[in-house]
């Protein structure tokens, strides 16, 4: 199991001095924790949080933003550290990723509900320990220079997220009950990261559980086909966005325009070439997960940097 952190752990930045680089005195590393925890309590910061995950989601004339799809796969295979953290080094906003439970409670990052295709193992992700599961390569199949890659617990994600300034959008595959939802809002909240994760899910009663046990974080519903009413999904589950296909945003090119007027947002997955960038940005969305970032990111700087 990970060794968890203090739980209410102050941000670096408060407690270095920033004219000296060493840590405060004390007396004035008291105040500013007691400071946090008056910020923590305030029943006002729910709203607050929710709301500005995405940054207020992209200011008039920002482009929208980049999530790297299960991290940078175009440079390491998916859902493992070495793309999550080439990501995290990288210029896009988010890194989006996939939890799922081993069978014996642990949290960790692998997209399929097999481990059949991203590692040389065999069987259910939910029938095996976190100790069979770390045992499997998860790396030879995409290249032997990756052989000693594993599949990440999800403390070792927010291990690496702390250390950066990125967002994380979390997708919660399948079905989750609350006392489980309560054990990966409990590591976010061990890593002082929840004002910078967000999580998604296409199963409405893990959304329900999402906004019972963690009513402070972002939510997004998936959807390959959007509903009628965007707006009123999105409101019903208290999410702050959609995320769906190009293809439902062509059959209904008013969304987007209805979500905003509503202060929600649009994402689309999952885009990987010049045609659906350029489809999409027209569209003016908000995000495009893509398994190509780092392309994505010289596309929009070079052809869209008004956007």
């Amino acid at each position: 199991m990970e060794t968890m952190r203090p739980r209410f752990r102050a941000p670096r930045a408060i407690l270095d001095d920033p004219r000296t680089g060493r840590m405060l005195p004390a007396a004035s590393v008291a105040l500013v924790l007691a400071l946090v925890l008056v910020i923590i309590l305030d029943p006002g910061r729910s709203a607050v949080q929710a709301s500005s995950v995405f940054g207020g989601l992209r200011a008039a004339g920002e482009p929208a933003f980049i999530a790297g799809h299960r991290g940078d796969r175009a440079g390491a295979p998916e859902n493992t550290l070495p793309a999550l953290q080439a990501a995290l080094d990288s210029s896009m906003d988010f890194v989006e990723t996939d939890l799922q439970l081993s069978a014996d409670g642990v949290p960790v990052l692998i997209h399929d509900l097999t481990v059949d295709r991203t590692t040389d193992g065999s069987g259910s992700v939910a029938d095996l320990t976190l100790a069979q599961l770390q045992a499997l390569d998860a790396g030879t199949w995409y290249s032997t220079d990756f052989a000693d890659a594993r599949i990440p617990t999800f403390a070792s994600f927010l291990e690496i997220l702390d250390e950066s300034d990125k967002k994380a959008l979390l997708e919660l595959k399948g079905f989750w009950t609350a006392d489980e939802v309560r054990l990966v809002t409990d590591l976010v909240h061990d890593y002082w990261v929840q004002d910078r994760v967000t999580f998604a899910s296409v199963d409405f009663t893990t959304l329900d559980n999402i906004g019972e046990v963690g009513p402070t974080f972002g939510r997004a519903i998936i959807r390959r086909d959007l509903p009628k009413d965007p707006v009123g999904l999105a409101t019903h589950f208290g999410a702050i966005a959609i995320i769906t296909t190009p293809r439902s945003l062509e059959e209904n090119p008013d969304a987007v325009e209805e979500m905003h007027r509503a202060g929600l947002g649009l994402i689309v997955y999952t885009l990987n070439t010049e045609r659906r960038w350029s489809d999409a940005v027209a569209l003016g969305i908000d995000g495009i997960v893509t398994d190509r970032p780092s392309l994505l990111d010289e596309w929009l700087a070079a052809t869209a940097p008004e956007t």
